[in-house]
């Protein structure tokens, strides 16, 4: 059995029915299985009649179904008076099947799994909905990894697909920032088969400002140095109050660090040859000064790709850039979307 976990509603998120997906025992790439696997979803808008209108929207790390939110409405590039927006829960985010939410495999019983294997389990979903080819593939940071990864995987599956700040194989800067976010969870005396608390005061301080934002940034705040500690510490409990757990972030952190397109089966083993598989056209978005996915693998993948716009947003943030946080990124970000569905095919 699967419990179901989703954090307290936030001002910038979309709030629609949840759906799941029963997919059994759902093997992995490794050979091992998830067992009971159920995948968790949400839809803006309708199917138009040949299900022609389909966008897959996907999540990042650590992040749920809402991660796209800010995209979806009327009037934005995204919008579900036109077309239908399938926002789909990653494995391992506390919605779909996870270490934290699976009876019968909880915690380090569960299944490491791959972003490969995050793809696999969204084409079923698809699948199921009767949707033979998607319109658009969208995501943000590990969102856009999948992205990239479905272009490879599946080429004819989509007419577009849209990745935000992503890598089509994982840096090693990337994967030191993953073993520093895991070590200070581990480190909780909680860690692992109790409720990590402490641990979440250094995590934010890696993930959320040291890796997901920049000096640029703070100083463009106008953050007063007095005031970090007292931020960081507000920050730290807004994760504790929000029932996030530490087991499903490591799980998720070891897919991030697997990734490579490259490695996908019938491909040569080659980024080329991988990057070359990709037939939709595609938009990669990425932000300079990106301390979390460099952003020469963003612009090593778009080079890959044959059909392929790179437009780098004008922001301090960083890797933030592609979120919620200044209004004027959304706002670039939107444009360069609604521009780019604008184009033929």
């Amino acid at each position: 059995m699967t419990d179901f976990r989703h954090p307290p509603l936030q001002p910038n998120w979309v709030d629609r029915p949840h759906e799941r997906l029963g997919l059994g025992d759902f093997a992995l790439e490794s050979g091992e299985t998830i067992r009971d696997f159920q995948l968790s979803y949400v839809t803006h808008g309708r199917p138009n009649a040949d299900r022609s209108n389909v966008i897959l929207a996907l999540s990042a790390i650590g992040s749920t179904h809402h991660r796209l939110d800010v995209w979806i409405g009327p009037g934005k590039a995204l919008d579900p008076n036109r077309d239908c927006i399938v926002a789909v829960d990653a494995i391992g985010n506390g919605c779909t099947t996870s270490p934290s939410t699976s009876r019968t495999q909880p915690g380090l019983a569960f299944p490491r799994f791959t972003i490969r294997d995050m793809v696999e389990s969204q084409k079923r979903l698809v699948e199921h909905l009767g949707v033979r080819r998607l319109h658009a593939v969208v995501g943000a940071s590990m969102g856009g990894m999948q992205a990239l990864q479905w272009g490879v995987s599946h080429p004819d599956a989509m007419d577009r697909i849209v990745a935000m700040v992503p890598m089509a194989r994982t840096t090693a800067w990337s994967v030191a920032v993953n073993a520093a976010s895991r070590g200070t969870l581990m480190a909780d005396p909680a860690w692992p088969d109790g409720e990590v608390t402490r641990g979440w005061d250094g995590w934010v301080a890696v993930m959320q400002v040291l890796a997901g934002r920049t000096p640029a940034a703070l100083e463009a705040d106008g953050t007063d140095p007095a005031s970090v500690p007292a931020m960081l510490a507000e920050r730290a409990q807004a994760m504790r109050d929000s029932g996030a757990q530490a087991v499903d972030w490591v799980y998720q952190t070891y897919a991030y660090d697997r990734h490579d397109v490259s490695t996908t089966p019938g491909c040569d083993g080659t980024l080329k040859g991988a990057l070359a598989r990709i037939r939709a056209r595609t938009l990669v978005l990425a932000a300079d000064n990106d301390l979390y996915n460099p952003i020469s693998a963003a612009r090593e993948a778009a080079a890959g790709i044959a059909r392929a716009k790179y437009v780098e947003i004008p922001s301090p943030e960083g890797h933030m850039a592609a979120s919620f946080r200044r209004p004027c990124d959304v706002a670039f970000i939107d444009r360069s979307m609604q521009d780019f569905f604008a184009l033929p095919l």
